[in-house]
């Protein structure tokens, strides 16, 4: 099994859940999160306007952090690949900000109400 965790942008949540669904996996755990890349933060992300005095004395309008969902799934092994395809097809959008995946082994799982383990925990 693989933990897949996405971190995208709260706008393409909907979209995202709908693909997950489509493809047979619509458990999926989704967090609101903040944080930053590379970019360190771009006011541009929320759609907020620098005011001209601030530009004109050369602050490039970055934030200290930009507001993201984390979304949390495990998946069998053999479906990750799909279900983080899947997730890229739809958060894709060649802009930064467009989030990461990380991927990491699950070594095991259980169903609390009915003791189920591995696979068919989570299925």
């Amino acid at each position: 099994m693989k933990e897949i965790i996405a971190i995208i942008r709260p706008k393409k949540v909907g979209a995202t859940k709908e693909a997950l669904d489509a493809l047979g996996f619509p458990s999926f755990m989704a967090m609101a999160v903040l944080g930053r890349g590379h970019q360190r933060g771009i006011a541009a992300e929320i759609g907020c306007e620098i005011p001209e005095h601030l530009l004109a004395q050369g602050r490039s309008g970055g934030m200290k952090y930009i507001p993201k969902r984390m979304l949390t799934l495990v998946v069998p092994d053999a479906n990750a690949d799909e279900v983080v395809r899947t997730i890229i097809a739809v958060n894709q959008t060649a802009q930064i900000g467009d989030g990461k995946i990380f991927i990491s082994p699950v070594d095991d799982a259980l169903r609390v109400r009915t003791d189920e383990t591995g696979e068919s925990a989570i299925l």
